[in-house]
């Protein structure tokens, strides 16, 4: 039986709801934005995050389809939505989930004399993600059974998914070389606390009209289910809640399987208004040796025990018996093998990419001209998000206004196109008061009159103290 403290736990970390930041990418007044681009512009000398608060993202996304498209209290049968919804779903369409919030952060800026152009950066922050593609032949073969579906081949390669719950350590450094050029890099080390994925799998399934029995089941497979963090909790029974916390909140602080990675982005100003700004993260691994427990399924197997419709038979046998046969018969067909050899896995890869123009410079009343130093006061721009998944990238592009309305105040509104849906408008707020640092950024804002018709919601919202700006 499953432990119940590890499931109380996880559902604690699903409850908020792909990771695409559009939002806060180059929004340089927000500190946070830094850990997006490690060579991003910067305009505090030092700040430090409130402890648990000053960085909370959860976003939830499916393409294919809405909670509306199959709950919606429509007058339409159930089983009738469900079942066109199976059919108009592609194997390529996937369910996305990612959480993540900042443990701790902060950031200085150093250098020589009175010129401070670098600037070190750190934090530690929690994630958790979970990533399904759409098993379309498993779900047309659950729904409709494959005594209507003789000589369909079932491709079992549609198996897709992975789920992982780690905290991750950063030290940033950021460098500006000059007025044109900054350049960015951060280390990080994964410290993982439970990681489940099958994402390799191969084979068919097929029925065919059999010889000694009514049907003939064809299966040729090569499944493969990869655990690390889940068997100590499954196998300890006599466990309590609180040794299960001392367990996890162990392994966030290096007790469980480790692995490095690095993030490098530069920002380069092509003129005085044009600013190009791009980055890599999550160039690394992690590898899984502690705790690991695999189960390997393989082999071409036939099976024909199965009738089509089970009949009472002239013995007597019940239909929890016969089904107990078949259970049994299963069981000695499909030898699970369980292995313990170590795995390691890449970070999913993400780019981001971003073209903006300034304009707009603030109007000094007294003189009735243009304040040179001052910075612009609107910004325009596009901006292009790419990650790796395992079937294809998955891709954002993004077009954004940028206006700081007045002193340590800014506002960015965004239009992105996504796989998710063509009219996703968001909009971010960033503030800062006497130090204190606040921000929220939403998108999909035209689907929160119903968000089960919404097939993705973002939110981020943190605070900061930010001791002093820089002077341009």
């Amino acid at each position: 039986m499953k432990k119940i403290s590890l499931l109380l736990f996880l559902s604690m970390c699903f409850v908020g709801f792909a990771q695409n930041k559009q939002l806060l990418y180059g929004f340089s007044e927000i500190p946070q934005s830094l850990q997006l681009n490690p060579g991003g512009q910067i305009t505090n000398d030092w700040y430090i995050g409130i402890p648990f608060l000053s960085h909370i993202h959860a976003n939830f996304g499916m393409t294919g389809l809405s909670i509306y498209d199959v709950f919606a209290d429509d007058g339409t049968d159930f089983n009738t939505k469900l079942k066109s919804t199976i059919y108009a779903m592609k194997e390529t369409d996937y369910f996305a989930l990612n959480e993540q919030y900042d443990l701790f952060s902060g950031g200085f800026a150093f250098g020589n004399g009175f010129i401070k152009n670098k600037y070190l950066s750190f934090g530690m922050y929690q994630e958790t993600n979970a990533f399904i593609y759409f098993p379309k032949d498993y779900a047309i073969l659950a729904y409709e059974g494959n005594h209507d579906n003789i000589n369909r081949i079932f491709d079992l390669s549609d198996l897709n998914v992975s789920a992982e719950l780690l905290t991750v350590f950063h030290l940033g450094y950021n460098k500006k070389v000059n007025n044109k050029f900054t350049y960015g890099v951060r280390g990080k080390i994964y410290s993982s606390i439970l990681d489940v994925k099958s994402i390799n799998n191969k084979g068919t399934f097929v029925t065919t009209e059999g010889e000694s029995n009514f049907l003939n089941h064809d299966f040729i497979l090569d499944l493969e289910l990869q655990t690390a963090g889940l068997k100590s909790f499954l196998d300890d029974e006599n466990s309590d809640i609180s040794q299960d916390m001392k367990t996890l909140i162990s392994r966030a602080f290096f007790g469980g399987n480790l692995g490095v990675g690095v993030d490098i982005g530069f920002t380069y100003k092509l003129t005085e208004q044009w600013t190009l700004e791009a980055s890599i993260q999550d160039i690394g691994f992690i590898s899984y040796k502690k705790d690991v427990e695999n189960f390997n399924l393989d082999g071409n197997l036939t099976y024909e025990g199965i009738n089509p419709l089970f009949q009472e038979s002239e013995e007597g046998q019940t239909a929890e018996e016969y089904w107990d046969a078949v259970a049994t018969d299963f069981e000695d067909l499909f030898q699970v093998d369980t292995t313990y050899t170590k795995y390691k896995t890449a970070r999913p890869i993400k780019f981001n990419a971003a073209l903006q123009y300034a304009f707009g410079k603030k109007n000094n009343q007294e003189c009735n001209c243009l304040q040179v130093e001052e910075d612009y006061q609107n910004r325009v721009g596009a901006h292009l998000f790419l990650m790796q998944r395992p079937k294809k990238p998955q891709t954002a592009l993004t077009a954004f206004y940028y206006r700081n309305l007045f002193s340590n105040f800014g506002v960015k509104a965004s239009y992105t196109l996504d796989s998710y849906s063509y009219t996703n408008l968001g909009l971010a707020l960033s503030a800062n008061i006497s130090g204190l640092h606040f921000y929220v950024a939403a998108d999909n804002l035209l689907k929160y009159q119903n968000l089960a018709k919404a097939q993705s919601v973002s939110l981020q919202l943190g605070f900061n103290y930010i001791f002093k700006n820089n002077e341009k």
